[in-house]
């Protein structure tokens, strides 16, 4: 049940190394911060846990329950804030490959939700950006959300920002804000990723929340940082630098609602068929 019309949000902007221990005392540092100055929503980029040579992932990757989801229900219980581990690597029995998986808990602690990157970043371009995820990672298959007592939310990872269907399944579902921690890479980072969350805000009518990591890891590609906070109108709020740091936003329902109303795109969609 919806007790709030209006709260405070947070992104965090990092850049995570190999270093496991390193990544997890900044994410604990940011998120204390954006707690300290009011924040009652939380989010952390993708894989700010650990990042580094592909070929590690699979030795990285934990349980959930593990060691990187306690901590974070920890953190969010002592804080009493709703938290967006943005994602890590979980571990897969039985397999070489692990998923791409983003944590939500609640002020209590509680893993709310769970979901598992749908779409993997299998790309070839000839100016700079080659990888291939599919080779270590595992497909998630289930859109997820997640009721809270602020407003329904929901979760994608970085790579579906470029499928506008997962983020129209969400608002079906009823998502108000939509969550995309990201490792975006530069150079598609520098042409696609404001255009591409101001329209899934736009063409959704919803808050999208996107932390993202920023700067050249030694063991990976350099990512483009610019972590945004976009309103349902398209406006972006809040916007990072080129530095680690903490963006903030005022998510205002009602705003939200007004909009929906004055201009009812969502009520106005239309079943068709291609002959």
């Amino acid at each position: 049940m919806m007790t709030a019309t209006k709260f405070l949000a947070a992104a965090v902007q990092m850049l995570a190394s190999p270093d496991k221990g390193a990544n997890l005392a900044e994410a604990e540092a940011r998120v204390r911060e954006a707690a300290a100055r009011g924040a009652r929503v939380v989010a952390l980029p993708e894989v700010f846990n650990w990042r580094g040579a592909k070929e590690e992932g699979r030795s990285q990757a934990e349980s959930i329950p593990g060691p990187t989801a306690d901590f974070m229900a920890r953190l969010s219980r002592e804080l009493g804030i709703y938290l967006l581990a943005g994602s890590i690597l979980e571990k897969i029995p039985a397999s070489d490959k692990a998923y791409n998986t983003s944590l939500f808990f609640d002020p209590k602690g509680v893993l709310l939700a769970c979901y598992r990157k749908i779409h993997l970043f299998d790309v070839q371009i000839e100016r700079g950006v080659s990888t291939m995820e599919s080779e270590t990672r595992q497909a998630g298959e289930t859109i997820v959300m997640a009721e809270t007592e602020l407003c329904p939310m929901g979760l994608t990872i970085c790579y579906d920002l470029r499928f506008p269907e997962l983020y129209r399944a969400l608002v079906a579902e009823g998502a108000q804000l939509i969550f995309v921690p990201s490792a975006f890479t530069v150079l598609t980072g520098e042409a696609h990723w404001e255009p591409l969350l101001r329209a899934r805000a736009i063409e959704n009518q919803v808050y999208i929340i996107a932390p993202d990591q920023m700067g050249k890891n030694p063991k990976s590609f350099a990512t483009y940082g610019n972590s945004m906070i976009v309103d349902p109108w398209g406006r972006v709020l809040a916007r990072a630098s080129d530095f680690s740091e903490v963006i903030f936003a005022e998510i205002d329902l009602v705003y939200l609602a007004k909009v929906r109303a004055e201009l009812p795109a969502l009520f106005h969609r239309k079943a068709f068929k291609v002959v």
